[in-house]
């Protein structure tokens, strides 16, 4: 875990934008397509923390943005190149764009000055969506990604900001995937290798700490 003023200078607000990934209620809601993944993101506490550092984040001026995974209900444009399209075209709920599903879940809260990236397609909530351009024309450098699932999401986020260029910041406690183990060996043995783990408590604390200049 880095230094906390290493930290904060790291997620200096100026420089830092927060990403929410697919914390849409269709996903971990009450109703989700996944229950399982709903379960471990609210039993985890992870969907809270993503909370805290959403409202945390609008204190201290960092840039929000939240992606979200929609399709049409005509499914134009949506991958069927995967076994995990496929099944999620047979699930009881649908991502359909403009339903209650693809909206943000409680307990996170939406500020008007947040942004909400929509794909219709793919696995990454960066490549191939508008998340990158977002980021360069606001400035951004470090990138603190949250949400999920760690099971696919999230690894194509932190891979992908980290082949465009950014800083990427995990906290571990703000991601969540199934079975629950796998995503603490998944960030120990793959995302620490590329990304600066931390923890929510730690962000949220960098976030209050007096910058230098």
């Amino acid at each position: 875990m880095p230094r906390r003023e290493d930290l904060a200078e790291l997620l200096d607000p100026a420089y830092t934008a927060l990403l929410t990934v697919e914390c849409q209620q269709g996903v971990v809601g009450t109703d989700s397509a996944l229950p399982e993944l709903a379960e471990a993101a609210r039993t985890s506490g992870a969907l809270v923390h993503v909370a805290h550092l959403v409202a945390a984040a609008h204190e201290s001026g960092v840039q929000v943005l939240h992606a979200v995974a929609e399709r049409r209900p005509d499914g134009r444009g949506a991958n069927r190149n995967a076994r995990l399209f496929r099944a999620a075209e047979r699930l009881p709920v649908q991502q359909l764009s403009g339903s209650k599903a693809v909206r943000i879940a409680p307990p996170i809260e939406v500020a008007d000055e947040d942004l909400i990236v929509r794909r219709l397609h793919g696995l990454s909530p960066i490549a191939g969506t508008d998340v990158d351009p977002l980021l360069r024309n606001l400035g951004c450098r470090t990138l603190l990604i949250t949400g999920v699932s760690a099971n696919v999401a999230i690894p194509n986020a932190v891979f992908d900001a980290v082949n465009l260029g950014y800083t990427v910041v995990v906290p571990r406690d703000a991601i969540a995937g199934v079975p629950a183990d796998y995503t603490a060996a998944m960030v120990r043995n793959t995302l620490a290798l590329v990304a600066t783990v931390t923890t929510t408590r730690e962000v949220l604390t960098a976030w209050k700490r007096p910058r230098r200049g």
